[in-house]
């Protein structure tokens, strides 16, 4: 009772005049900046803050996470309807939700994104609200070798996304793990891999690799229809698409579930966030599935699950904020210091000693969705028209938007420059039938597996069994191995299955 009564509070908080006009703001400019490709949060939330100087706590707290959230919603668009991602978390959406585009579907694409990030959402606020204090304890029992164990499973897993050769998928991880550790280490502060770049002292940027393995890429793919006789980017489209097709949303149930499980389990997790959980719920899609090899191909789980995860994670991830005062990520840092800057302290005690705000945040994100949902459902025509755009015209512009959304990251030119390599790269990777997925899966998690390992092995001493020693880790470790025996299983019966069909066409 309590609880409810908490929450009506909040809902009065949430609708009053000044607080609901920065919601819907909020959730207008970050679904605007998910749209455009490569125009991150991060940048977006960074210039907006000054904004906040003048607005009272609450109103800046809505409006910083209507931008956040706000942002989840759009990224998926661009994703499936150009090969895009809007955002980092959204690169797993292109795998299946631009094949079903290609495919005359992108309605019941942008449909399910549309159910599948308000039904994530929605259970992650029910989790902050509910289950807060037991998902602090959760996060408190995982130290550097849970985390290191945690993530060398989530890069086995990886693996798995490939569509082919399980091997190929291990190869693109480590490559993506080469990539992730670019840049100036932070222990010892000696550059690694910059080639003398000085540009590369910092590390490669995500947005710039995402936009070039899988935007640029497919550009290069498809730039001979400009001068062929196709007009339209991606297949025909017909009004029948503009709705689910039936059975959907009951072969979804399960995977939005799942997604919605995994994305609200990695949100409280101080450094994982949307884009590690929406790999993750993919991954573990692909690996239930009875029929892998739809996925990749237009699998509409392929969107239900990472979308369900990353809209959970981007909720949950406020848990660890507000109630510990840690930063899961770059974003909940600048949130931590707007708090800062109006003299608010997040802490087990914010509950108490700034109840409107909290309570009135909560009750704001579910006024936010419900807006993201009036704003994007009604669009979903005009998204599907997008298709009608000749070729010529729409990914010059596509590409253009890229450009200066990279170029805004930093304000510098060589991230373009990087977008165009990693672009050449990608275009070679399809060619030879390698997956770029696994690759950005490597590189996110890359720096975070050989950072906690460093922890891990200095809090022991040198001693690795603290690995083994402690339960949660050793659970991990487990189920990497056998992780390990399902790859290598895979790839003795898929060569034993080539060399008996070669006697077959032989005899």
């Amino acid at each position: 009772m309590d609880i409810l009564s908490n929450l009506m509070h909040g809902f009065g908080v949430a609708f009053q005049l000044d607080n609901l006009m920065w919601a819907v703001f909020g959730v207008f400019m970050g679904n605007l900046i998910g749209v455009l490709p490569g125009m991150g949060v991060l940048a977006a939330i960074s210039i907006l803050l000054p904004l906040t100087y003048a607005m009272t706590p609450t109103a800046a707290l809505i409006m910083l996470a209507g931008i956040y959230y706000g942002s989840q919603y759009g990224g998926g668009i661009t994703s499936i309807m150009l090969n895009l991602p809007g955002t980092a978390s959204h690169a797993v959406a292109c795998l299946d939700g631009n094949p079903m585009a290609r495919n005359g579907k992108a309605g019941s694409a942008l449909f399910m994104l549309m159910l599948s990030s308000f039904f994530g959402a929605t259970i992650g606020i029910l989790a902050m609200i509910l289950f807060s204090p037991a998902l602090v304890n959760v996060a408190f029992k995982f130290g550097p070798a849970e985390y290191f164990s945690m993530m060398m499973m989530g890069l086995l897993a990886g693996a798995t996304l490939a569509k082919g050769s399980a091997i190929k998928g291990v190869a693109m991880v480590v490559m993506g793990l080469i990539f992730g550790v670019v840049g100036t280490d932070v222990n010892s502060g000696v550059s690694r891999f910059d080639l003398n770049i000085p540009e590369l002292q910092d590390g490669l940027q995500i947005v710039a690799l995402a936009m070039g393995l899988f935007g640029i890429a497919d550009f290069l793919k498809n730039i001979n229809r400009i001068h062929s006789g196709h007009t339209k980017a991606i297949g025909k489209v017909s009004t029948r698409s503009l709705r689910p097709e039936k059975g959907d949303i009951k072969q979804s149930k399960g995977a939005l579930v799942r997604g919605t499980a995994i994305g609200a389990a990695f949100g409280i997790l101080p450094g994982t966030g949307p884009t590690i959980a929406s790999f993750i719920a993919y991954a573990t899609e692909k690996k239930i599935a009875k029929k892998p090899e739809r996925f990749g191909r237009g699998a509409i789980e392929g969107i239900a699950s990472p979308e369900a995860a990353t809209s959970a994670s981007t909720q949950t991830s406020f848990i660890p904020t507000l109630s510990l005062g840690i930063p899961g990520d770059p974003v909940m840092a600048l949130m931590l210091g707007a708090l800062i800057i109006h003299g608010i302290q997040p802490g087990p005690q914010m509950v108490v000693e700034h109840a409107d705000m909290f309570w009135g945040l909560i009750a704001s994100f579910w006024v936010g969705n419900i807006l993201l949902l009036i704003l994007n459902l009604p669009l979903i025509g005009m998204w599907v028209r997008l298709l009608s755009v000749p070729f010529k015209y729409l990914y010059p512009a596509a590409l253009f938007f890229v450009c200066v959304g990279v170029y805004s990251t930093n304000n510098n030119l060589f991230d373009v420059n990087i977008v165009l390599l990693f672009g050449i790269l990608g275009y070679g990777f399809m060619r030879l039938r390698f997956e770029a997925a696994p690759l950005l899966l490597g590189f996110v998690l890359g720096p975070m597996v050989e950072e906690n390992f460093r922890r891990a092995l200095l809090l022991s001493r040198g001693d690795p069994m603290i690995f083994l020693e402690r339960p949660i880790s050793m659970v991990f470790i487990i189920a990497c191995i056998l992780l390990i025996l399902g790859l290598s299983y895979s790839f003795w019966r898929a060569n034993r299955q080539k060399k008996w069909g070669g006697l077959a066409k032989a005899s």
